[in-house]
């Protein structure tokens, strides 16, 4: 784009070129595509879209209801308001066994404002910020925007879509100002055990350079009694953590967005400044209502975590069936990432011709980055009928 003082009549308007290097969460995409195409009359199965398909629960509906009807029309403060960032401190404490001081919470719109916020604060030309690929779009899409570098983590199959802590610090040079930590994990549904949260955490001491995001938004959803480890639980590396999380996965509230983070001391300032900058403040009955979901009953919770384990089970054994597809059981939030290598497609081909051939919507692997070629992304927060009927397709088109 040309300088404003080379800029000549008649030229139109264009955005910085920042915005040129800004990528999609393609997702989206195909939720809308899937819409068009049942909008004219296609039966369409969506395994697509990365929300769970249960309402949001009664009790926590009432309190945004009850919120608005006690006046609760205006701004909040910019951080949240205080009781809300208290519960989101003592959840922590009870689930996590570490202490959190709720003046490091910061209540934000959605679990994105926070990647963007810790990416913003750290990305810069000439800069390296580690993500982990297979992995959410958005991370390396805010990277580029920055005009950092992103460095890719490859997140790997025969791993079970955990991350390696030995990788991952191979890949750390003196450029790197930030890594992106996941689990469990989208789109793969890996969960990290401890063990290589414990030799990440030793060797990040060698790198003191280096801010840490970890995106916990799936924290409550594992299965098998696999273990969610929170970083909050690390001493050593809390002065330059960034925690995400927030309501949309676990309560099923992807529509209200609603998210919090924990930030260190010594950047909690800066994110308040880009609240009051931003977004001013989230919208007071949305936090009434994460505020009675963390402290209201948990019971829905569990019934959803209970469909969604009977699923997932429906899902890989299903997968594994078809000719040419394996699927490695996932151990964490509601994805199945099947390796597809053997049907001879590839990824964003099959997963195209599924939707509109087969009607099932699908995400093909490389949305979610390089190493996602091979594989598709499904989503099994659809109902057990659903998944059997939309299994069925594939089968039914890849024989054809």
């Amino acid at each position: 784009m040309r300088s404003p003082s080379t800029q000549q009549p008649g030229d139109r308007v264009a955005p910085i070129t920042a915005f040129d290097r800004m990528g999609e969460e393609n997702a989206f995409a195909v939720l809308a595509r899937a819409g068009e195409l049942a909008a004219s009359g296609r039966d369409i199965i969506n395994l697509g879209i990365g929300q769970p398909d249960f309402p949001t629960p009664a009790n926590i509906v009432e309190a945004a209801v009850r919120a608005l009807r006690d006046g609760q029309h205006g701004y909040t403060p910019a951080v949240g308001i205080a009781p809300l960032r208290h519960a989101v401190a003592e959840d922590l404490a009870r689930r996590h066994g570490a202490a959190v001081n709720p003046e490091n919470v910061m209540i934000v719109p959605g679990g994105k404002v926070t990647m963007f916020a810790a990416i913003l604060m750290f990305g810069e030309p000439g800069v390296e910020i580690l993500y982990p690929d297979p992995g959410f779009p958005i991370y390396r899409s805010m990277i580029e925007f920055t005009g950092a570098t992103p460095v890719a983590v490859p997140i790997r199959e025969d791993n079970a879509f955990a991350f390696s802590a030995e990788e991952t610090l191979s890949l750390i040079t003196p450029r790197t100002r930030l890594l992106i930590i996941n689990s469990p994990a989208n789109p793969c549904g890996g969960v990290t055990p401890r063990g290589e949260f414990d030799k990440l955490v030793a060797g990040l001491s060698q790198h003191p350079q280096v801010a840490v995001l970890s995106d916990e938004i799936y924290d409550q959803m594992t299965y098998d009694n696999a273990e969610h480890v929170s970083l909050l639980g690390y001493p050593d590396i809390r002065e330059r953590l960034i925690l995400l999380n927030g309501w949309s996965k676990t309560y099923a509230m992807t529509g209200w967005r609603l998210g919090y983070s924990v930030w260190p001391d010594t950047l909690f300032e800066a994110v308040r400044k880009l609240a009051v900058n931003c977004w001013s403040c989230v919208n007071a009955p949305a936090q009434f209502a994460a505020l009675e979901a963390l402290t209201g009953p948990q019971d829905t919770v569990s019934a959803m975590m209970q469909a969604f384990d009977e699923r997932r089970r429906l899902v890989v054994d299903r997968l594994n069936d078809l000719d040419g597809v394996s699927c490695v059981t996932p151990m964490g939030a509601f994805y199945a990432f099947p390796n597809i290598r053997g049907t001879g497609w590839k990824s964003k081909a099959l997963a195209s011709a599924l939707l509109e051939q087969a009607g099932v919507a699908t995400i093909g692997g490389p949305d979610f980055g390089i190493h996602g070629e091979g594989y598709i992304r499904l989503s099994y927060a659809n109902s057990l009928d659903n998944i059997e009927r939309a299994i069925d397709r594939i089968d039914t088109f890849l024989r054809q």
